[in-house]
């Protein structure tokens, strides 16, 4: 059976899209990654810049959060957490289309499973890299 044909027929071609989506006039977006439903008020932040489920972004600011005026308009993954001195926690982000990298505040309502993700992440890295060295030695 080939990769285009589903029970003997030829697929469908998809048709061309029309419409095209921008901000909602509801107050919200959709995400790049989880295509969830996010609303632009966020707790914690003037400006809402991240999906709350997935952590993912656009790439839609230049310099000034909430400028939304980069070329880009690349999708942006959650790298790593950082904090800054006052106490903040801070998600930084890499564009997966020009590889700039961001920070964005993180969100009274972010995922906390997610958030969790993200700060063990370096551990479970170094938990590896000192379990293949100790299968080396074996």
């Amino acid at each position: 059976m080939s990769v285009g044909r589903r029970n003997g027929r030829d697929r469908r071609p998809q048709r061309a899209k029309t419409v095209q989506h921008a901000a909602r006039e509801s107050g919200s977006f959709r995400c790049a990654e989880c295509r969830l439903e996010v609303p632009l008020a966020a707790p914690g932040t003037s400006h809402r810049n991240h999906c709350p489920n997935c952590l993912a972004s656009l790439h839609v600011d230049r310099r000034i959060p909430g400028d939304r005026a980069a070329d880009c308009r690349g999708r942006m993954v959650a790298l790593s957490l950082s904090s800054r001195p006052d106490g903040e926690w801070m998600l930084i982000h890499r564009c997966v289309r020009c590889g700039e990298l961001g920070s964005n505040r993180v969100a009274g309502d972010d995922n906390p499973r997610a958030l969790v993700r993200l700060a063990v992440r370096p551990l479970a890295a170094a938990s590896d890299a000192v379990a293949r060295r100790v299968l080396i030695r074996l």
